[in-house]
């Protein structure tokens, strides 16, 4: 049982300091009188808007910082140099006009996306120790962050539909994946993460954060955003596992289902120069599957098993998670795919013949 005291009128006012003060009292079992008073100023100072979170560099290893931030630089301009070439010769060749090479700089797109999110964060810690981030951006760190990872994962099975397709069905491939067809599916993978990465951010706003403040990662990342709560998370852990399962969980599904059907495909192929030319397609997209779900697969390894790992090796996993899609797949689409590596070093042969 709560109760509230009510000041009587010819009781002396507070004084100014303690107006932000507030009594409850709770009556026990031998009547007795529990008092508890709370600074509401100092709790308001807690809710979301107001935090500033300390993100984490590689820890143990802060003195070489600047070193490891070597190798991150080259990742990061990797990655940007080659999706950006890629996206340039897709757009400018008429030869790659095609539907299997839009949904390819569908995917450039979204590494682009995800390396920037990244970028300023990770080389400021390396470079400036510059830790601070504020809860408004920490949260729109994450929101891009996890948006174009859905809309990555959805950019993979939409490749192995069209995969399939074109093995299954080679002549209707033109009118079943039309242009038109393809604008849709990208607006669908947009809207589709946009929808589901929406309640997340919502849901953290009306946390409350009262302890540490120090985030684990050098980015923002929804489950080491959310354990520095000191209300109640369950709902926002359900709503967190109910979004991976309906975007990483069941495209994964899918794209095993598809190459089951593109298998029993090729195999029915009674030519083996056939069979392996089928199958030689599909080659780049395994890759780029690949490089998408392993890191993803053991960063939720080392989380559950890894706990007497060394932090660093957490942070480094975490960092590579983010990194080695956007890194390989231009590498793996230019070595494996023949006429993308053409237009690559069309492009490359213009530019150096220009300057």
């Amino acid at each position: 049982m709560f109760c509230i005291p009510v000041q009587k009128t010819s009781a002396p006012q507070p004084a100014p300091r303690e107006r932000h003060k507030r009594t409850f009292c709770v009556l026990d079992t031998q009547q007795n009188i529990l008092k508890f008073e709370f600074n509401m100023s100092t709790f308001q100072n807690t809710t979301a808007s107001s935090i500033i979170f300390l993100l984490t560099g590689v820890p143990g290893l802060e003195a070489f910082h600047t070193w490891i931030s070597i190798p991150f630089c080259f990742l990061y301009a990797t990655a940007l140099s080659g999706n950006s070439l890629i996206l340039f010769a897709i757009f400018t060749q008429p030869s790659l006009h095609e539907p299997m090479y839009y949904f390819l700089s569908m995917l450039s797109t979204t590494d682009l996306g995800l390396s920037i999110s990244t970028l300023v964060t990770m080389l400021g810690i390396f470079w400036f120790n510059a830790r601070e981030i504020s809860f408004n951006a920490c949260l729109s760190q994450m929101f891009f962050i996890q948006l174009f990872t859905v809309m990555e994962s959805s950019v993979l099975l939409a490749m192995a539909f069209d995969r399939y397709v074109a093995i299954s069905n080679p002549l209707r491939y033109a009118s079943v994946l039309t242009d038109l067809k393809i604008v849709v599916i990208g607006i669908a993978i947009i809207t589709r993460g946009t929808l589901i990465q929406t309640p997340l951010a919502v849901l953290l706003k009306r946390l409350f954060f009262c302890s540490s403040h120090v985030l684990h990662h050098s980015y923002c990342f929804h489950p080491d955003v959310m354990k520095l709560s000191c209300t109640d998370t369950r709902i926002n852990s359900a709503v967190g596992l109910t979004a991976l399962i309906s975007t990483a969980g069941v495209d994964s599904v899918f794209i095993i289902l598809s190459y089951v059907l593109i298998i029993r495909t090729v195999l029915s192929i009674a030519s083996p120069e056939e069979r392996k030319k089928a199958f030689s397609t599909c080659i780049s997209h395994i890759g780029a599957v690949a490089v998408f779900y392993i890191p993803l697969i053991s960063l939720s390894f080392v989380h559950r098993f890894g706990k007497r790992a060394p932090p660093y090796v957490h942070t480094l996993i975490a960092n590579a998670y983010l990194l080695i899609p956007p890194v390989m797949n231009p590498i793996i689409y230019s070595v494996k795919t023949k006429q993308i590596r053409k237009a690559v070093m069309k492009v490359l042969h213009s530019r150096m013949t220009k300057s």
